[in-house]
Formats: structure tokens, C-alpha cells, sequence
């Protein structure tokens, strides 16, 4: 019986290890996502050759090391381009190099392109500031109570 749970535990071992090692890359993408950097880089980071680390990283993400690279950087963009920051200081702040390239690649994902995206978002923020109790969800204002004409019904208007 001992046998069987030694090795049960030497088999998780290498899997908790090999984990660890892929989230180690995943972090150095979040924090390096503004630099230039490549997939030696970030393979580097975890200790595997390029081609394993891919297969490790698609299987734990669901994606590879560049699409989550690329993802981030466009969640970063759209931050701050609801901040208000313009599109060509957005596409360097990220770590584009090119505004045509990173406006495309934005309005692929997205949809929209970075400035739709923002003017929406600025439209948005104006709607909020007039009506701001209109965008809290009707659950959390039924569940405080805040349901039309709470305070009339207290009242006993």
C-alpha cells in the first residue's frame, strides 16, 4: 500500500512542478506585456525548449503564449483607452510598434476600433454620471432593497 502512494505522490510531483513553471511564464508575460518580447523569452522564463513550453502553455490556457500575449496587451489598450489616453500612445504603451497594426488587430478582436471603442466608452462614462443607480443590476438593488419605490411602499404611500 505504501508503495502505490509514493507513487501517486511521484507522479504529481513533476505535474505541480511543470505547472508552477508555466505560471512562472504567464506572470513574466503580465508584467513584461509593454516590452518586446519574444517566445525564447518567455520559454526561457519557464525552462523549456520552445516548442514544449508552447504545448504546455496552449494546454493550461487555452492558449498559446503569443494569443495570451496579444490578449493582454489589448485588455491593457482598452484600460486605457477608456482612460482616456489617445490611440497612438495606447499602441506604444502596450508594446506595439505600429498604430495601423495594433488598430487593426484592436478591431478584430474587439470588433470596434480603438477610437469607436473609446467614444463609446466615453458616451458610456456621461450616461453613468447623469443615471448612475440605471447601471447597478436589478438583483443587487432587489437584494438591498432598492427596488422602485421602496421607500413609497415603506412609507405606506
Amino acid at each position: 500500500m505504501q508503495v502505490i502512494k509514493d507513487q501517486v505522490k511521484d507522479e504529481q510531483y513533476p505535474k505541480i512542478y511543470l505547472y508552477q513553471r508555466v505560471v512562472r511564464a504567464k506572470l513574466f508575460i503580465d508584467n513584461n506585456y509593454s516590452n518586446k518580447i519574444e517566445l525564447d523569452n518567455i520559454s526561457d522564463e519557464a525552462c523549456f525548449s520552445k516548442f514544449h513550453f508552447i504545448r504546455l502553455f496552449s494546454s493550461a490556457y487555452g492558449k498559446t503564449p503569443h494569443q495570451y500575449l496579444v490578449s493582454v496587451r489589448i485588455e491593457k489598450a482598452r484600460e486605457l483607452l477608456r482612460a482616456g489616453q489617445s490611440v497612438s500612445d495606447t499602441c506604444f504603451s502596450v508594446g506595439f510598434t505600429s498604430p495601423t497594426s495594433f488598430s487593426t488587430l484592436f478591431k478584430k478582436i474587439t470588433g470596434v476600433s480603438p477610437l469607436q471603442y473609446q467614444a463609446s466608452q466615453q458616451q458610456l462614462q456621461a450616461k453613468i454620471s447623469q443615471a448612475p443607480l440605471a447601471f447597478v443590476p436589478g438583483c443587487y438593488a432587489y437584494m438591498h432593497g432598492w427596488n422602485e419605490n421602496s421607500n413609497f411602499e415603506e412609507a405606506g404611500l
